[in-house]
């Protein structure tokens, strides 16, 4: 009987193994890609179909939509804590108390990225109840632009010549996607020149509030080493609290008159759950995929947004110039997160 060497036995399990993992790997990063198009792309919808949707009664209050999406990602933080302690309440309760309770000077600093967060969830709300799908996810694409320029000032980042022109080109893209045509005016009869001014300073607002929040938050996480769940627990409170403080001020006397939970159905419910689990999706996708399948991602995510706005919703005829804009976003997007690999050294004789 032949007998295989031990020693060509173990490699040959070693090279079975790390072919499963590779194999692992790259079945989380595209199932990760897969998740982020579908919690982009059906988020915009339908939180644009709920917003644009004529039902009778009293439509829901997106200020107490963004309260309860904070409390929603709270509470999926702190199973993943839970998780994270090996399912030990015991464990659970160490944590929480030591990592947030017993510090509050760091619990104190997510105070500032979390109002600009709860800020900016609520600007979204208003930029696609006067924007269209399509506009809005191509638009919404300048904040790479903010985050890169938030990145260089406060975390002296420096961006390659490629970041630099893929800067350039989304500006470019942004602008013809948002000029002006007539068949655009015919297809949106119901949306006044001022809604839509309306809708894209909401957008541009939400731009400058996403790069510098995310940036702060980098910033956060690069000098402590609490978890970025923790981070997350810390986060939703404030915005909880400063959410809370936005219905008081702008809603209080409709949330007196029909309640808290006004005009709620399933739909409304759908757009909270996808709101809450982005930036848990957004974690999962930096974890396990690259800068270019965050940009394949986003592409995907604008031509469903766009399809899906022209058939379905109906609030939208896609013209030359937007389909410029959008192929120059797109493009931008992709060259943001291309990192040229330097050529080998020639191998000398």
């Amino acid at each position: 009987m032949c007998r295989v060497p031990f020693h060509l036995f173990q490699v040959t399990t070693a090279m079975l193994s790390e072919s499963d993992s590779q194999a692992m790997s790259t079945n989380l990063k595209y199932l990760s890609l897969g998740i982020l198009v579908f919690q982009t792309t059906s988020l915009v919808l339908t939180m644009r179909y709920s917003r644009t949707l004529k039902e009778e009664g009293p439509r829901y209050l997106s200020s107490t939509a963004v309260v309860i999406a904070e409390l929603l990602k709270i509470m999926a933080c702190i199973l993943l804590v839970y998780k994270d302690s090996k399912c030990n309440v015991r464990t659970l309760n160490r944590v929480l108390h030591d990592e947030i309770l017993n510090k509050p000077m760091e619990t104190l600093k997510l105070a500032i990225p979390s109002g600009i967060y709860t800020l900016q969830n609520n600007l979204l709300y208003v930029a696609l109840s006067n924007l269209d799908a399509a506009t809005y996810q191509v638009t919404y694409q300048l904040k790479i632009l903010t985050t890169a320029l938030f990145s260089v000032s406060m975390l002296s980042k420096k961006l390659g010549v490629y970041q630099w022109l893929s800067l350039v080109i989304l500006m470019a893209g942004v602008a013809f996607v948002q000029w002006p045509s007539d068949s655009q005016a015919a297809a949106t009869k119901e949306l006044s020149a001022r809604s839509q001014f309306v809708g894209l300073i909401a957008v541009l607002i939400a731009c400058f509030s996403s790069g510098f929040a995310g940036v702060y938050f980098e910033k956060i996480l690069k000098e402590t080493k609490q978890s970025v769940w923790i981070r997350n627990i810390q986060l939703g409170f404030f915005g909880s609290i400063f959410g809370l403080m936005g219905v008081y001020i702008y809603d209080g006397e409709l949330v007196s008159k029909n309640g808290f939970f006004q005009g709620y159905n399933k739909l409304t419910w759908i757009v909270i759950v996808l709101q809450a689990l982005g930036g848990l999706v957004i974690a999962a996708v930096i974890k396990y995929a690259d800068n270019i399948l965050k940009g394949f991602a986003t592409s995907l995510s604008i031509i469903l947004s766009t399809l899906i706005s022209y058939f379905w919703l109906q609030d939208f005829v896609p013209t030359s110039v937007f389909f410029l804009g959008a192929v120059l976003v797109i493009a931008a997007t992709f060259l943001y997160g291309y990192d040229p690999k330097p050529a080998g050294n020639p191998i000398k004789a």
